[in-house]
């Protein structure tokens, strides 16, 4: 058994192993308008599977994270599980390391991922539904199929499924989907939960009024007379063209910074991209945030404002790409460059958290006779 706080479940070993894929439908939010959406032709409808134990009640929250590094010697195990074996050449490998390196030797994304896991059981303890929230990570513990087997373990029958990140792409989306569907498929009919995923939530308004606050944060670091001037701009992952092509990750990154923008009352803002890597004759998305920053320069910026949107935690492609790489950027061209966080556990963010929770909840009630 995992270690335990309350209705918070963390597993850390296990031996289910994966095949499948499991889904529902998306879902208007709880008593809260959407903020903005995606254009109609971006909006991906995922394949309807049937659950097993369909009609069980849901009885559990299962937020699926990435993972990360929690020290040095754990770095290169987890690049290795990410890789798999994959083409990567060892410069490129070797450089990751590095930036792990300068960063302390460990991601924080998992300690962020439980502060938001211990927010959302607080505020479904304090305010209902009173449901316990278990913790999966793709890549690092506490793996996925250990948390699955917790749930198993408790009894769960059925999960209402958080990914963590709020814009969907293959990688983003989908392959939590796969990973969980292997994982249930793996422990076989009559014995694994069924799972309702929660749709990408990139306009949820509350989503946005944790990273609007974030942003009206760090402008307090800028002179009062120099902040109104300070570009905005917006950061996300980059991913390839053809990827983008076939996806909405860049409309709905684009929505959920006009909203943010709209929250800071009608903001100019600007998107750009970061943490770029495969082949460089694959042609990804851009402009990368250092190509942006000399042309703000040359237009007389003397601050820059940088607002890492694509993430909802601060770990390794915000505190090397942005706080290492591009202040160094910033640095050489005398821009006096602020990093807004991620809304991390943000309060307005966790209860975001709460009402997909509780949203999905109603949505499936309402859809039973």
């Amino acid at each position: 058994m995992g270690p335990r706080s309350g209705g918070l479940i963390r597993s850390d070993a296990g031996s289910l192993r994966p095949r499948g894929v499991v889904n529902r439908p998306p879902t208007d939010y709880n008593g809260l308008t959407r903020t903005g959406s995606a254009p109609a032709r971006a909006q991906n409808q995922t394949p309807r599977h049937l659950l097993m134990d369909s009609e069980a009640p849901h009885d559990c929250v299962l937020l699926l994270a990435y993972g990360g590094p929690e020290k040095m010697e754990e770095v290169r195990p987890f690049l290795d599980n990410i890789l798999r074996g994959l083409p990567v050449p060892p410069e490129r490998y070797e450089a990751v390391v590095h930036h792990y390196e300068l960063i302390g030797g460990k991601s924080p994304l998992n300690e962020l991922t439980d502060r938001q896991a211990r927010g959302l059981r607080d505020l479904l303890r304090r305010d209902g539904p009173a449901l316990p929230v278990y913790v999966g990570m793709r890549f690092a513990r506490p793996f996925l199929y250990t948390a699955v087997r917790e749930m198993i373990r408790d009894g769960r029958r059925r999960a209402v499924a958080i990914v963590m990140a709020p814009y969907r792409s293959d990688p983003s989306f989908e392959k939590y989907q796969e990973t969980l569907g292997e994982i249930l498929d793996a422990a076989g009919p009559g014995i694994a939960p069924a799972a309702d995923f929660v749709e990408p939530w990139f306009d949820h308004p509350l989503f946005a009024e944790a990273q609007a606050d974030q942003v009206r944060t760090i402008l307090e670091a800028i002179p009062r007379e120099r902040r109104d001037a300070a570009p905005l701009i917006f950061t996300a992952h980059s991913i390839p063209i053809a990827l983008a092509e076939r996806c909405p990750y860049v409309s709905q990154i684009e929505v959920a910074c006009a909203n943010v923008a709209a929250a800071l009352g009608g903001r100019p803002w600007q998107l750009a991209w970061q943490s770029r890597s495969g082949s460089p004759r694959t042609p990804w998305l851009e402009p990368d945030v250092n190509a942006v920053l000399p042309g703000l320069k040359a237009q007389g910026a003397t601050d820059v404002v940088l607002c890492p949107i694509g993430f909802i935690s601060d770990h390794v492609e915000v505190l090397y790409d942005l706080d290492l790489e591009a202040a160094q950027t910033c640095r050489a061209l005398g821009l006096n460059m602020v990093r807004s966080s991620s809304v991390n556990d943000h309060p307005a963010f966790l209860r975001a958290l709460a009402d997909l929770v509780r949203a999905k909840l109603g949505r499936v009630a309402a859809s039973v006779p």
